[in-house]
């Protein structure tokens, strides 16, 4: 797997409405910087335990399944690949939410494995940029509720 890429912000929200807008995978094309996303499987709480999503971004395609397993008491999500095809291997990543005087301090961390070639430079521009997309539309999402 390649390289770690994260990014941390904090949201004016309490974990669980963080987490609220986390597990709405069918609203992640509207912040999130997919194209779309379908939940497949659902756990025994009702949220997604396998969702498909395809993306488009600097001119590269991809289509990809990814399994969730989620922390206790609204502590964040994590995910990996379990099917890839297009411009990506693997994905893997998390979510991690730590309340903070009544607001939640959220730590994205993402791992993406191309199946393209890409200089090492502008891979992890990529990354950054991916990163920077979620965590400010997920706070403007929970945020503006």
């Amino acid at each position: 797997m390649a390289d770690q890429t994260e990014g941390t912000i904090l949201i004016e929200a309490e974990p669980e409405d963080v987490m609220e807008v986390l597990t709405d995978f069918d609203a992640y094309p509207e912040w999130a910087g997919v194209e779309s996303a379908e939940v497949l499987e659902e756990d025994a709480a009702g949220r997604g335990a396998a969702v498909a999503f395809r993306v488009s971004q600097m001119g590269f395609d991809a289509a990809y399944i990814l399994e969730y397993e989620y922390a206790p008491n609204d502590g964040g999500m994590s995910w990996t690949t379990r099917e890839a095809d297009g411009a990506l291997k693997e994905v893997a990543g998390e979510y991690v939410l730590e309340e903070s005087e009544g607001d939640t301090r959220v730590t994205y961390r993402l791992s993406v494995d191309l199946a393209v070639s890409v200089p090492s430079l502008l891979r992890r521009q990529g990354e950054k940029r991916i990163v920077k997309t979620a965590l400010e539309g997920l706070k403007r999402r929970v945020e503006e509720g």
